[in-house]
């Protein structure tokens, strides 16, 4: 094939990839929701922790604290800001301590002041309780208070609305100052934000935070006043942005080290763009037949996926380098392609064991790498032939390759009594080393700086957020039981209480009644001309007019035939945020929570709760049994993908020395990166996981590569070479990874660069004696 015509096929190869990322594009459906990677809950704490994890309004929950200049100035700010968000369709609820006063019933659901205020639990609408009522009105007329309460007294003269404003007040909410919440330091006025996205939904949390911004800025005008923002959406529009440009620089770096490698490996400005088609095609094919599967592909699944795939740019390297003058690239890739398929085959054979760990995220993950690798096998064997040069220069007549042969030919070989020992004391540093050895506190693994976490502690405890670790959890079958479960919880809190083991609590019944409670407030309202006749004697004795309280005799006629008032009758209040976020529904099942502050005794409380049918839950505590319950399922399928793979290569080779020296240099790395990650203290999680198998599937291909080789000298150097050139790419990339400030990364980047490192020097090590120019020519003799 003439150059021309080789050049024409490359371009027509990449015009392919383009029209195939287009078309993937518009099927792809990004997600974001981590429960995809999250094994099946089991306890009641770990279903609760899955479902408040990305549709829960803990994290929908966005902190805004404004400083910077006067009092009055920032309550103006926050007021405005308010206004503008409230009608924004990225909210469900926007408070400043404003909206929290009498308006916090809306006109519609006035009457049913009389069902949900505790009053008529302990009082009759009598005359002796309406006359002292009204005597208590007119003390309040002479007040400054008179002014707020005038328009009120015509359909309320017994301040139902009020006493419901007042007990709706979270427990430990922040002063008001100027009409809205400040700290307790009056020096920033606060805001608390429920967004309509999910806490797992990168596009909405954005889409919020721009709408928080820019009602920010039209706010402040001229002022010198600046916006904090805080919350779980904050932080992961934070973090993405970041790591996405971590990940941005390092791949951008990845990809100039590629260019640049190949080009010095192979003196040619086409290596670089041939190594990398497939490549391309791995990962687009990996994407395509994951978006084709599956209903959305996690994110997680895409950034690991191109992670775990990039031991694909290795292959046409093998392919370079053992390329030479007068064997076609036809020949060479036939050659090549036991040796490689057993290779693909092997690292395929242990992301299948995903397949069966039974959490969504880890079977995409699997489908991804498979179908990637698979790709860039298959054409690096029969489509990259075709546009190689068939006259290349032949790696094993490098100089300087010969001299770096020679001096790792008097290197001392790793035998069976020294691969035990140094595996025995690789084994016993990782196992002996101080420290927990598994990392179980998701808490630790995430980028967020500390003095942000330390913000954001701060402006919850000034706003009063619960504890967010604990909290009371009563099931039921519907909302109207669990409702009542939970006004049964009432007298017990209000004893923990005072008793100082708890200093606060909340829950949806403070809000919305049970039906029950509701109805027998409903009987004890008096019909028209009992209440009547009751008025008219409390009026009498008052300096009112006699028809000054029409609107209340109306109202209270209005409540003894309204039904029941329900969660869905409050959509669209400032209620219904409270109320959702307390009292969780499913079809079939319902959940009223009882969130908890300042709690002190945790044994009293969940003995409390226990005597009531409900339970007190450790959301950290179930945290981390879903992370140990999940890092078990990969540790089984990683067990049983070494089993898997240990079987692939002796059905390959077919001689026990062979196999054994071929799994030895990854078997033995992967007891070495253990054991310098646990002697630097490090505690393993997921993400070492995960790059582990990365780093055997590298250490797999050295030793395959080198036990190909064989004792021929030549080939010796040429895959000394490929090996060479492989490393230093996945070396200089994963280090760079090492350095990142993101966790994940991090974890991945320093496994994989130690990986690297260990499996170089051990396959070199282990797997064949080098070889002589003169006991080559010899054996050609």
């Amino acid at each position: 094939m003439t150059p021309a015509r080789r050049l024409a096929l490359a371009l027509l190869w990449l015009a392919a990839l383009a029209l195939a990322g287009w078309a993937i594009s518009q099927r792809l459906q990004l997600s974001g929701d981590l429960r995809r990677f999250m094994p099946s809950a089991q306890t009641p704490a770990q279903k609760l922790l899955i479902d408040e994890l990305g549709e829960g309004p803990g994290s929908r929950l966005l902190l805004v604290a404004l400083s910077g200049d006067t009092p009055q100035a920032l309550a103006a700010q926050s007021e405005a800001m308010r206004n503008a968000l409230a009608t924004k369709p990225e909210f469900k609820l926007v408070a400043n301590g404003a909206d929290l006063g009498l308006d916090a019933i809306p006109e519609r659901l006035r009457p049913y002041r009389y069902l949900l205020s505790p009053t008529l639990d302990t009082n009759l609408f009598d005359a002796a309780y309406l006359g002292d009522e009204l005597q208590a009105r007119v003390q309040d007329l002479g007040s400054p208070a008179s002014a707020m309460l005038e328009p009120l007294l015509p359909n309320d003269p017994t301040l139902e609305t009020l006493k419901l404003a007042e007990a709706w007040q979270p427990a430990n909410a922040p002063q008001r100052l100027h009409g809205v919440w400040f700290d307790r330091a009056g020096r920033e006025a606060l805001l608390a934000l429920e967004t309509r996205a999910a806490g797992f939904d990168p596009t909405g949390q954005q889409a919020a935070i721009d709408a928080i911004r820019a009602a920010f800025a039209q706010a402040r005008g001229a002022s010198k006043s600046q916006l904090t923002l805080s919350g779980p959406g904050a932080f992961s529009v934070e973090i993405g942005g970041r790591t996405a440009r971590e990940a941005s620089l390092i791949g951008t770096i990845d990809s100039l080290v590629f260019v640049l490698l190949l080009w010095l490996a192979y003196r040619s400005w086409k290596a670089p763009l041939l190594g990398g088609l497939p490549l391309a095609s791995a990962g687009l094919a990996g994407l395509g037949a994951v978006a084709l599967l599956f209903d959305g592909v996690h994110g997680i699944t895409v950034a690991f996926g191109f992670t775990l795939i990039g031991v694909a740019q290795d292959y046409p390297i093998h392919l370079f380098s053992h390329q030479r003058p007068g064997l076609s690239p036809w020949a060479s890739a036939r050659a090549l392609w036991p040796t490689l398929g057993t290779g693909v085959a092997s690292t395929c054979i242990a992301y299948l064991t995903f397949m069966v760990s039974g959490v969504d995220g880890l079977k995409q993950l699997a489908v991804f790498t498979i179908v990637g690798l698979g790709t860039a096998a298959l054409t690096t064997r029969f489509v990259l032939p075709a546009l190689i040069d068939p006259s290349p220069r032949d790696a094993a007549g490098s100089a300087w390759l010969a001299r770096a042969w020679a001096a790792l030919a008097r290197l001392p070989r790793l035998r069976g009594i020294g691969i035990a020992l140094l595996a025995a004391l690789a084994l016993a540093l990782a196992w002996l080393a101080p420290g927990p050895f598994w990392q179980n506190d998701l808490a630790k693994l995430t980028p967020v700086p500390a003095d942000a976490l330390a913000r954001d502690a701060q402006l919850r405890g000034e706003l009063g957020a619960p504890d967010v670790r604990y909290v009371i959890a009563l099931e039921a079958g519907d909302a109207e039981a669990a409702l009542r479960g939970s006004e049964g919880l009432l007298p017990a809190l209000d004893r923990l209480r005072a008793q100082g083991a708890i200093a606060g609590y909340d829950l949806a019944a403070r809000y919305l009644p049970s039906a029950a409670t509701q109805r027998a407030r409903q009987i004890k309202l008096p019909g028209a001309a009992t209440l009547d006749a009751a008025l008219a004697s409390a009026v009498a004795d008052s300096p009112f007019r006699a028809d000054a309280f029409a609107g209340f005799a109306a109202d209270v006629a209005a409540a003894r035939s309204a039904p029941p008032l329900t969660a869905a009758d409050l959509d669209g209040t400032p209620l219904a945020a409270s109320v959702a976020g307390l009292l969780l529904q499913r079809p079939g099942h319902a959940t009223a929570l009882v969130s908890l502050s300042g709690l002190n005794d945790p044994a009293a409380v969940a003995r409390i709760a226990t005597a009531h049918g409900a339970q007190l839950l450790d959301l950290k505590q179930a945290s981390e049994s879903l992370v140990a319950a999940y890092r078990g399922r990969v540790l089984w399928a990683l067990a049983l993908a070494a089993v898997l793979l240990a079987a692939t290569v002796w059905i390959a080779l077919r001689s026990p020395r062979r196999v054994l020296r071929v799994l030895a240099p990854m078997a033995l790395t992967t007891l070495l990166i253990l054991a310098v990650l646990r002697g630097l203290g490090v505690e393993l999680n997921l993400f070492h996981l995960v790059a582990l198998i990365l780093a055997a599937g590298l250490g797999l291909d050295y030793a395959l590569f080198f036990d190909h080789a064989g004792d021929d000298y030549a080939e010796q150097l040429r895959t000394l070479h490929a090996v060479i050139v492989c490393s230093l790419t996945t070396l200089l990339v994963f280090a760079l990874l090492a350095l990142s400030s993101i966790p994940v990364l991090r974890a991945i980047g320093a496994t994989v660069a130690l990986g690297v490192a260990f499996n170089f020097v051990l396959a070199l090590l282990i797997v064949r004696e080098p070889a002589t120019m003169q006991g080559d020519a010899d054996a050609h003799a």
